[in-house]
């Protein structure tokens, strides 16, 4: 049954991907979520010298929660500033191109699984809309929202960008439900 999907899985994961250059590039959905430092060359300068390595750091840091504790972080915390610094080389813009498309075609394939589970073979289209589009928002924007409680990320973008997914997903797996999941049914020969 779930092979008969593949082709509203590869269609989704392709618009999907469509999808997320347009809200990126063309709607700049995400334009606000990072900040130009005012000192950046500073910055970066302080990096270069401390040659920080690839990795995500907390500003202040500790090893453990002993240290959390201890006089030297307390104050540390105090009197600031707090955050998150996350260091990387050089972007491969086609590794996470690519990456984000893989995202998307195992999302859009657990979403086909997960949907043959509930909704038989000749599902009305609202049926399997509101089924994947459920799923495919809890899916797309459980994770961010936790992080940016967490980190303090703008998620805006994310929360559009989310809904719009769970739309383009559940559109594509409604109207081609029917068509699809006719060709399960065996139809038994003259006799």
């Amino acid at each position: 049954m779930l092979t008969s999907l593949l082709l509203p899985v590869l269609l989704s994961a392709v618009a999907l991907f469509f999808a997320s250059f347009l809200s990126w590039m063309v709607l700049q959905l995400h334009k606000q979520d990072w900040i130009k430092l005012e000192k950046e060359d500073d910055i970066v300068g302080a990096l270069k010298a401390a040659e920080v390595p690839g990795g995500n750091y907390m500003i202040p840091g500790c090893v453990d929660m002993k240290e959390m504790k201890s006089p030297e972080y307390v104050t540390k915390y105090e009197e600031g500033p707090c955050g998150i610094l996350t260091v990387f080389g050089k972007v491969s813009m086609g590794r996470n191109l690519g990456l984000t498309f893989v995202y998307f075609l195992v999302v859009s394939f657990c979403l086909a699984y997960l949907t043959q589970l509930h909704i038989g073979p000749g599902a009305q289209f609202k049926d399997v809309f509101r089924f994947v589009a459920t799923a495919g928002l809890m899916t797309y924007l459980a994770a961010i929202v936790q992080h940016a409680i967490w980190f303090h990320c703008r998620i805006v973008g994310h929360i559009i960008e989310s809904v719009l997914y769970a739309v383009i997903t559940a559109a594509i797996f409604g109207a081609m439900w029917p068509a699809t999941m006719s060709q399960l049914h065996v139809t038994p020969p003259p006799m």
